[in-house]
């Protein structure tokens, strides 16, 4: 017995000491202890996370959050349309807001109203209305899908469908950037932006306390960096980018198509005619619920003057542009 131990407990030893000759880094007890911890907080995170994905099949569709399809938009309105009208001439009365309520935000001026099921209108009128008069409907009708477009929607040939203030079609993402998910992409990227500044300034430090080692480390780490570097100087424009569309209340479709847009091209240069000013435009765009479809008319001629008078310094004061 005692001589079988003595053989279990050599070949224990000579394992250990073959294990650290190939990973010196844990020979030190210290450094077992720290890459032990490392190890089972790794783990833990993905035994929980393993587990939640296992028992939620779902998780992962309602964690993918898609823009606003006008599709989905329009058939809300028309069968809250007709549950209305089933209950107004049920009851003679007008329909309550809880007898197919729909949370459709009309903006502007024009319209300014809430659009919350008491005696909705049809779809076709809806969007009609949202455009200057005359406006035919053949004019805002996809021609793919088929529906009437309300301003700044646009087919997306990848999803195959229309989509609410769309921005872009995002292929790192696999789907749109619009109304209802453009906030989280522009979190998204500021996210990403801050992981690659972080990991710069890791590279730089090492750099900088290891630069005497085998210059083929230094040489490897030295074009990881300019690497980084380009990564992060391309994340940071996208942030400026998108950040400027957010105080602006625009899309990247609309800047740069902005004269292949028919209500577009008689807007002037440098005038925004859907913003609302900074703050407001700042907490349409992070604030308001996800469960609301936000529907915004063209700007009448005088809203489009308004907005195309320079500042003064008594607008500025006024806190015109906010």
């Amino acid at each position: 017995m005692t001589t079988v131990m003595g053989i279990c407990r050599s070949f224990h030893d000579r394992a250990l000491a073959r294990f650290f000759h190939c990973f010196p880094c844990l020979s030190d007890p210290a450094r077992r202890s720290s890459w032990g911890l490392k190890v089972t907080l790794v783990m833990l995170h993905l035994i929980f996370v393993g587990i939640l994905f296992v028992f939620d099949g779902d998780l992962i569709e309602t964690t993918k959050k898609e823009p606003c399809y006008v599709f989905d938009v329009m058939r809300a309105v028309n069968e809250t349309n007709v549950i209305c009208q089933k209950s107004s001439m049920a009851s003679k009365q007008p329909a309550s807001s809880q007898n197919g309520s729909l949370n459709v935000v009309i903006e502007g001026s024009q319209s300014g109203r809430n659009f919350q099921g008491s005696n909705p209108s049809s779809w076709t009128k809806l969007v009609m209305d949202m455009y200057p008069p005359g406006t035919s409907i053949r004019s805002c009708t996809c021609s793919y899908c088929n529906v009437e477009q309300p301003p700044r929607a646009k087919h997306c040939h990848d999803c195959d469908k229309c989509v609410l203030q769309f921005d872009h079609h995002c292929l790192w993402l696999g789907s749109c950037v619009g109304q209802d998910n453009h906030c989280k992409f522009w979190w998204y990227i500021c996210e990403e932006t801050a992981l690659c500044l972080w990991t710069g300034i890791l590279y730089i430090m090492y750099l900088k306390a290891n630069i005497s080692r085998a210059w083929w480390k230094d040489a490897i780490m030295i074009l990881l960096l300019i690497a980084l570097s380009i990564v992060i100087i391309f994340l940071l424009l996208l942030l400026l980018f998108h950040s400027y569309l957010v105080l602006t209340n625009q899309t990247t479709y609309e800047l740069v198509r902005c004269r292949r847009i028919p209500y577009l091209r008689r807007i002037p240069e440098r005038v925004y005619p859907f913003s609302k000013g900074i703050c407001r435009n700042l907490y349409n765009f992070c604030c308001v619920r996800s469960s609301i479809y936000s529907l915004e008319p063209l700007p009448s001629s005088q809203e489009l003057e308004e907005k195309a008078r320079p500042y003064t310094c008594l607008d500025i004061l006024a806190c015109r542009c906010c």
